[in-house]
């Protein structure tokens, strides 16, 4: 991953002195791949050394990051695809003129974190062999197969089997993207574009919300099939990561991926000398895989990982956002199911904006901790109400109140939890196991959804609406305890020193790396 240090300026060593620490390495890769490949020299650190004034620019990272993050808004499409088809798929039955039962519509849903689990590991392994950008260009392909299937649906069976290849698509982008972003920025906005998923995640859902109101879901799935194709063309011109060239040995590209991703006045030495000392040494130590992921820091990445996953989506947020608008539909209030799962859309999309902005200042832990219990909270409000409407109370006076709860709850979902497993997920494991690992809780996590996603509805036709939050709820509550007591702070530390405090030993020294 892309580390940052000292600019020229504040750094307690030169660029030249940057440079002969290095010289044993610089050496080892001139017999490994012959001195072209290098292409580094004193005489080039020592005359961008006296550029006070260089300084990374930060616009190429955040086109980047975003560009990326287009292939996250098609996936948000394609979670929220099934609230506009109404209680039990009414409007998907109704646009595509054949009868869906309850449960055959509780599989469409469902079948869209299955696929996603399906995919995180083998995306993990391809993301190594062909690129960080050439895996997210090819996910393409499938996006549009799974779309095909549903716009031309004549069987349920063709529902299934589009939900499952576009659910495929949206689960790969969770793990390629963060990867991406993570590897071309900078520690100090590392944070930022980290967020930058969730954000248009999150678009895409108030997108669909939006779009569900104006057109039948016919109409929808051609919109929504045409956003896999917008992110195509924009993403082509991005470049690939550094990390991923140095890992090729491909030293040249690494360097001018770096000079676009920074500036061309930017000194990129530094960083590209830290960054191939990092992966060297990490080679040289890193014996077996087996041996890797049985250590300290492995073993208390992976229950981090692992954990917050679990309370992200045993919170219950893919019940909300998969069935919006059946549960509006529930509450009984005189404002429309439609209207009300677009506030919620549109609380989510500012919460998310708003923590990218401040996940860098505030940082991670206590961004997870709050959100937590406000979830908490929320969910039993929620729980409450619908206990006391199933049992016969007048609860008119406070209809309002699943809304207002709701969209607490998506709101501080979307500061805390929503963003931040994923975004964590690139910084606690070594570069050894990272792309195992990384893709392991990202399989646990879509897993988890699945099973929130089809056994809601099944849930709530046996007992009613109320259980399900109790359990969300109750769910929310152990996990504040689970991040105040197991998960760091990794807010402006480099990922060697996250290593260090989760008990690895450090692969490099590094200097000047806080944010």
């Amino acid at each position: 991953m892309v580390e940052k240090y000292e600019s020229v300026a504040g750094s307690s060593q030169s660029s030249l002195e940057i440079a002969t620490d290095r010289t044993p390495l610089l050496q080892d890769h001139r017999t490994a791949m012959g001195e072209k490949n290098i292409g580094i020299s004193q005489q080039t650190l020592v005359s961008n050394a006296g550029d006070v004034t260089n300084k990374a620019k930060k616009l190429p990272q955040y086109a980047a990051g975003l560009a990326s993050t287009l292939g996250a808004l098609a996936a948000g499409m394609v979670l929220a695809w099934s609230s506009p088809a109404g209680t039990d798929g009414v409007n998907l039955s109704g646009s595509y003129d054949f009868s869906i039962s309850p449960n055959q519509f509780s599989w469409i849903s469902a079948l869209v974190p299955l696929g996603a689990a399906t995919i995180c590991v083998p995306i993990g392994i391809l993301a190594d062999l062909v690129g960080r950008k050439t895996a997210m260009l090819m996910l393409v392909v499938p996006f549009m197969v799974g779309w095909a299937l549903i716009i031309w649906a004549n069987s349920v069976v063709m529902f299934y089997i589009g939900r499952f290849i576009t659910g495929l698509s949206g689960g790969a982008f969770c793990v390629t993207a963060p990867m991406y972003t993570a590897e071309i920025a900078e520690s100090e906005i590392r944070g930022s574009l980290g967020s930058y998923f969730q954000l248009m995640l999150t678009v895409g859902i108030l997108l669909t919300y939006a779009l569900g109101m104006v057109t039948n879901m016919f109409q929808l799935s051609i919109i929504s099939a045409i956003v896999p194709l917008i992110f195509f063309g924009v993403f082509f011109f991005m470049p690939e990561t550094p990390t991923y060239y140095i890992k090729k040995g491909n030293i040249d590209a690494a360097r001018a991926s770096l000079i676009r991703l920074r500036g061309p006045r930017y000194n990129v030495e530094p960083e590209l000398l830290a960054q191939r000392q990092s992966l060297s040494e990490t080679a040289e130590n890193r014996g077996s895989f087996f041996t890797a992921i049985k250590s300290k820091a492995a073993i208390k990445g992976l229950i981090i990982a692992f954990g917050l996953m679990f309370f992200q989506q045993l919170s219950g947020i893919n019940a909300i956002i998969f069935y919006a608008n059946s549960i509006f539909n529930a509450t009984g209030t005189s404002l429309s199911a439609n209207v009300s799962t677009i506030i919620v859309g549109v609380m989510q999309v500012v919460a998310v904006f708003v923590s990218s902005l401040i996940v860098d200042k505030l940082g991670r832990r206590i961004l997870l901790l709050v959100s937590n219990f406000v979830m908490f909270v929320t969910a039993l409000i929620i729980g409450i109400y619908f206990y006391l409407k199933n049992n016969g109370h007048d609860v008119q006076a406070i209809a309002w109140l699943p809304l207002v709860a709701v969209c607490g709850f998506i709101i501080l979902f979307s500061l805390g939890y929503g963003p931040i497993p994923w975004m964590m997920i690139g910084e606690i494991f070594s570069s050894q196991i990272k792309g195992i690992a990384g893709s392991s809780a990202c399989l646990f996590n879509w897993l988890m959804a699945f099973v929130v996603t089809k056994f809601y509805s099944d849930l709530v036709n046996s007992v009613g609406m109320a259980i399900p939050f109790f359990i969300f709820a109750a769910v929310s509550a152990v996990g504040t305890v689970f991040v105040f007591f197991v998960v760091p702070e990794t807010k402006g530390k480099s990922l060697d020193e996250i290593q260090q405090e989760l008990g690895g030993n450090p692969v490099v020294a590094q200097q000047g790396m806080k944010a």
